[in-house]
This record gives C-alpha cells, structure tokens and sequence, in this order.
C-alpha cells in the first residue's frame, strides 16, 4: 500500500463530521470517493481487498463500456470487435495500474467510458448524470466534454447536457480552486517524458484511425487526444497534468485497436470501389489485413513482464506498509518518531497501532484535529526543544530515499541538524521508497 492509498485508507476512516469538515479544507476534489470508501470499508471490512476493490470492478465496468462502445460503432463483425477492444483497455499497463489501486481514477474512467456510449445512444438525461458523477470523482473528467463535442456534433441534447455537467460541478469547482495551489503545488511543468508518452499516444491512435469508419473515428480520436493534450497545454501555465488524471483516454486507442482487429475497415475510395470489396455510398468495407496482429504479437512479451511487475511492490513509488513493518522490528514502546519531511507521516497513519505506539515528538495537532491530512507540527523552536529534552533518548526517524531533494522549511532543517548534533546513528533500514533510521543518545545504541 503506497502513500496515496494510506490516504484514502486514513481518510475513509475519519467520522463523517471530521471528514466533511476536512474536506472544506483540503481534497475536497477527492471528497465523493472518499464518502464511497467509507460505505465500502463498512460493508467489507479493513483490508487491502477492500481498498482495491472498487477499483477492480470499477475497470471490469469501464472494459465492457469500450466493448460496449465498438459493438455501437463497428461496421463489421461487431461481437468481434467487441470483444477485442474490451480485451485491448483491460491488458493496457496504466489501466492494470489503476485498477489495483485504492484512488478514484478507475472509477473515473468508467464514468466516462460509459457517459460517452450514452451520449451515442441520446440518452441525454443519463448522460449527464453518468459523466456529473464522474466529474464529482475527479473534475478533470471534464475534459471528456470537448472529445464529446465532436460525436455529439454539438446537437441540443448534447449542449443541454454538457451544461447541466458544467453546472452541477460548479459547486465542487468553486471549493477546490481555493485548494488548488495546497492540492497541487507539488507538481513542475511537464517534462520531457511525459510529451514523448503524449506523442506515442498521439502516433499510435491516429494510426490506427487511418481508414477506419467516420463514426468511430470521430468518437475514439477526440476521446484519445483531447484530454490529455488540453492538461498538458493547461499545464504550460498551470502545472496540472499527471497521466492518471485523464486515465480514461486510452479507451480511445483501445476502441480503435479492438475494432482494427476485428478486421474491420472503412476507407473512402474515389470513384466508387475496388475489386472484392462491397461498396456503398463511395465507401469499401475490407480487413484490416494482418499487420495489426504482427504488431499485437510484438507487444504481448513486453506487455506480459509490464504486467508481471505492476503486480510487485517495486511499481509504486513507496509501500507504506513496509515502513510500518520496518518501525515495528526497531521500536520500542514510548520511542520518539520524527518525520522528514513531515509529509512522510502518511507512511504511519494507515497503521495507527504501530504510530499509537510511539512519541509523534514534532506533532502540535493531530490530523483529525486539526482536519488535515498529516496534521499540524510545532515550530523549528518548538521540535528543538522536543528533541533536546532528556525524556527524548531514541528517535526513530522515518526519511525519504537517499538522492531526494532535502526540504528546505526551517522546521525540517531543525530536525536533520538536532538527529546529526545531538544523536547517534543505531541502525538503519531501506525499505522500497523510504529509510526507517534508530538514533540514540550518544552511549545509548543497543
């Protein structure tokens, strides 16, 4: 469990006034999931089936909406086409990602994949319900209404729709632009990577979109570009853009694939056909001819390990649930614990009997106290005077890996200069993506 599930796992078990009163003031983007989570974890229980299972359901769901997606659209064969690109969004990496992680952006996505099979059914009413619910898990499903633009041709269903999206999440809009810069802050502009990322899923889909059919092309493109080249855009000004955020995109290259496969094609042909192929209206329906399988079976190898690995705790940036283990084996009841940063609190809150434990020494407010998420810590003078009290004897310290930026907050200063001055270093342990170090006064390591 990384640091962002020990989040929702902390926050879905606040009392429903402490979390409401939390989400005034931080996440409240995150604030309906979190109400979910909370239903969930009552109904089944404190584990790590319970965190991830919504998320799994959640991409069974949004895989049968791009099934249900290239049924609609497909020419030719359509149960084929169905069912190969439901097949192509679920094998995808940063879909099998997310669908093992307890945060929203599964369900995000099947909000979506789903809004938009009901915005080619006309279903204008259940559409923006479908994609306003969608927008309350993450706004940035937002971003799906101008892709829709396209498939709907701005018909007044459609616009009547989008308005009432719009509207209906002005509310949640208004409360976390004021969080925005807390929420936020800790991104940069977009890098390199993630431009590259942008161009392969760029080349990709509209490749595969050459020749195929009007509608669907009109549908998937949009669905694929759009979103995360408008946040990336956005993000030039406003650093927004985190891949996850627009998850829901790849059902556009998927839809796109799974119909291709199905060797389906519709391309225009001047002057009216080609020999052996059926035409109407100046169009040929033909296969797709055996290239997208050769690329398919290309991909399966490097997909089959991608795939193994999203399954270790090395895919994750952290495992919170390391570190806990990690300061069990070195504490001893009453020890002081020190984060650095103290953002890195998060690593305990999810095990509340190993944090319960110990001497949060720097800790003003808790977070259900304060209603923040890591709560309030005492001043630089204050955690000086906390560590340099006799009481204080072992310290364990809970640190980022070595080769991370060092905060530069005078309260975290404080900390690294009084453990280095004033302490000896017992032992230390590397767990994936954080250090669990033992100090002592000097004369007092085990």
């Amino acid at each position: 469990m990384w640091r962002d599930e020990s989040v929702t796992w902390q926050v879905a078990h606040r009392p429903a006034g402490e979390l409401w009163e939390l989400l005034g003031r931080v996440d409240a983007v995150h604030g309906l999931y979190y109400l979910l989570m909370r239903a969930v974890f009552g109904v089944g229980g404190d584990s790590l089936w319970t965190l991830r299972l919504p998320s799994v359901a959640a991409t069974a769901l949004a895989a049968a909406g791009v099934a249900a997606l290239a049924h609609r659209l497909a020419a030719d064969r359509p149960e084929r086409a169905a069912l190969l690109a439901g097949l192509c969004y679920a094998v995808l990496p940063p879909v099998q990602m997310y669908a093992q992680e307890g945060r929203s952006y599964a369900l995000v996505a099947a909000a979506v994949v789903w809004a938009t099979y009901l915005m080619l059914r006309e279903r204008w009413a259940a559409y923006a319900v479908v994609l306003l619910l969608g927008c309350w898990l993450h706004e940035f499903a937002l971003l799906a209404l101008p892709a829709h633009a396209f498939a709907a041709r701005r018909s007044r269903g459609w616009r009547l729709a989008a308005g009432a999206v719009v509207a209906g999440l002005l509310p949640l809009a208004l409360v976390s632009a004021r969080q925005a810069q807390q929420q936020l802050g800790w991104l940069g502009r977009p890098g390199w990577q993630d431009w590259a990322a942008y161009g392969v899923l760029a080349a990709a889909s509209l490749l595969l979109a050459r020749g195929a059919a009007r509608e669907l092309v009109r549908v998937a493109l949009p669905l694929a570009l759009l979103p995360p080249g408008l946040l990336l855009a956005v993000s030039l000004v406003h650093p927004w853009y985190v891949d996850r955020y627009v998850l829901y995109a790849l059902a556009g290259p998927a839809l796109l694939a799974g119909v291709r496969l199905a060797g389906v094609r519709l391309a225009a042909v001047p002057g009216g056909g080609v020999p052996g192929g059926a035409v109407a209206g100046g169009a040929v329906r033909g296969r797709a001819g055996w290239w997208p399988w050769l690329l398919v079976g290309a991909l399966l190898v490097p997909l089959g390990f991608w795939s193994a690995w999203l399954r270790t705790p090395e895919s994750r940036k952290d495992d919170a649930l390391a570190v806990a283990a990690a300061v069990r084996a070195l504490a001893r009841p009453g020890d002081a614990v020190l984060f650095l940063p103290s953002r890195r609190r998060e690593w305990l809150l999810s095990s509340p009997e190993v944090h319960g434990s110990l001497r949060d020494l720097a800790l003003a407010r808790t977070p259900a106290a304060s209603r923040s998420l890591q709560g309030v810590e005492r001043t630089p003078e204050g955690i000086r005077e906390a560590l340099l009290d006799p009481a204080t004897e072992r310290v364990v310290a809970l640190m980022d890996p070595v080769g991370q930026p060092l905060d530069g907050d005078p309260a975290e200063a404080v900390k690294r200069q009084t453990l280095v001055s004033s302490f000896d270093l017992c032992a230390l342990e590397r767990v994936r993506g954080a250090r669990v170090a033992l100090f002592a006064r000097p004369g007092g390591c085990p």
